[in-house]
């Protein structure tokens, strides 16, 4: 069978960490934040501290990582620190909220945008043929970067890196040339106001922390990185430092740009910021580059995704030709047709927006069993030779645990029918991994007797 080769330089690993994590939730959460928290200084605070648990996180997943370098992510580390049944129930999460549906959303928000930065008289679109539009925009955006990741690591690797330089420089140009020449009325940090209570920091966090998902990005993908004891701790821990600063420094524009008020509760922040500095002409064009700049997390989402799905074929805990290597292109080239196709249903079927809690929530549940895990493979010592221990050690990974499990509380008193689904989708992947494991074993049965 043929093998994932390691091609990935620290450049390219560190893009896919960024691409990753500069997505929909940058663009949207502060008008959110600003609904449930009192003044900006409230809302960067959020921010930083949000940052400061990715960077914990970051730190412990290059332990993890260069411990165990191989593609899979949670999926390696929960079945060689726990128990396989741990691993299948991570992977399979993946496949149904952790990548597919990410993968629709920012194709849908693509679409979103794209609509909203051309003249509407230009296109004489009904509501019901706008719906047709954005769908059918969305859907091909799909398909077109699942070709790309298709046929080879290198051409989608290189997209991958023109998109998120494209990315950063959207971001960090509204952000510069906003503060520089922007009509704002001044900085307004302030900590002022009245909070709506503990349970209103905790909703504006998970807000934060979904914005802030993909700091683990590269450990996905650690089987076909360069020297991955350099690279991986590289790119986790810089790419998120990296993200940390872009995010301050684009809601320090929102805040400048937008008086607090009128900021609560808008969805299209950035334009709203934008025409307020610029002008009203610019709105249309924020819009077109925010699109564009989706389609950076939406193809670094398409390439990590497979590599889950072929960890686990390679396991027999999946389909078995996940675990295909297309011979020409050294990809899991079905995998990456699975995951497509799963997006596009989504698309088709509904919009996403209570599956932003549902995601989260799903997904922190198997983040935070793999940082305990930390704990684990240094009692075991498993790749001690290879590992890059975690600064900071006892101290960072159970700042991670504390205020995980905390937001993860908040989250489901918050919304309990989101993360009852989440869980509920989780507890449906325990029969599964039993059917599998019986098809597994009558497959090597069938082959110890051949």
């Amino acid at each position: 069978m043929e093998e994932l080769e390691r091609k990935l330089g620290v450049f390219s690993a560190t893009a896919i960490v960024v691409a990753n994590m500069v997505g929909t939730g940058v663009f949207t959460m502060s008008g959110l934040l600003a609904a449930n928290l009192p003044s900006p200084g409230w809302v960067l605070l959020c921010w930083l501290f949000g940052g400061l648990i990715a960077i914990a996180g970051a730190l412990c997943y290059a332990e993890l990582a260069t411990r165990m370098p191989e593609a899979g992510g949670e999926y390696v580390y929960l079945k060689k620190l726990y128990h396989p049944a741990l691993g299948f129930l991570a992977g399979w999460t993946s496949l149904i909220v952790g990548f597919s549906a990410p993968i629709a959303a920012a194709a849908m928000g693509f679409s979103e945008y794209i609509h909203a930065g051309l003249d509407s008289q230009l296109l004489h679109l009904n509501p019901t043929q706008l719906v047709f539009f954005s769908k059918g925009i969305a859907v091909v955006i799909i398909l077109l970067f699942t070709s790309l990741h298709y046929f080879g690591l290198r051409l989608g690797s290189r997209v991958q890196n023109v998109l998120t330089v494209l990315k950063i420089l959207i971001v960090a140009g509204l952000a510069s040339v906003g503060l520089i020449f922007g009509n704002g009325s001044g900085p307004k940090l302030s900590l002022g106001g009245e909070t709506s209570g503990v349970m209103a920091i905790g909703t504006a966090m998970m807000l934060v922390m979904f914005a802030y998902s993909g700091w683990n990005a590269s450990a996905y993908i650690a089987g076909e990185i360069r020297r991955p004891k350099k690279t991986i701790p590289v790119s986790l821990i810089g790419g998120t430092s990296i993200v940390i600063v872009l995010y301050l420094a684009i809601n320090f524009f929102i805040l400048r740009m937008v008086p607090y008020s009128d900021l609560k509760g808008v969805i299209p922040v950035v334009e709203k910021a934008a025409v307020q500095a610029f002008g009203e002409g610019m709105g249309n064009v924020v819009s077109l580059l925010v699109g564009v700049g989706l389609l950076s997390c939406l193809s670094a989402f398409i390439m990590i995704g497979p590599r889950v799905y072929y960890a686990m074929a390679k396991d027999r805990l999946f389909f078995p030709f996940a675990a295909d290597v297309h011979v020409r292109y050294k990809v899991p080239g079905k995998s990456i047709i699975i995951q497509a196709t799963i997006a596009v249903v989504m698309v088709i079927i509904g919009s996403f927006e209570q599956l932003i809690i549902y995601i989260a929530f799903a997904l922190n549940i198997f983040l935070w069993l793999a940082v305990v895990g930390v704990f684990l493979a240094r009692k075991k010592k498993v790749g001690e030779e290879s590992a890059v221990k975690v600064w900071g050690y006892p101290f960072v990974p159970l700042f991670f645990l504390i205020t995980s499990l905390v937001l993860m509380v908040f989250n489901y008193v918050n919304r309990p029918m989101e993360s009852s689904a989440a869980l509920l989708t989780i507890l449906f992947g325990i029969p599964c991994y039993f059917l599998w494991v019986r098809g597994a074993a009558k497959v090597r049965k069938m082959e110890t007797q051949s």
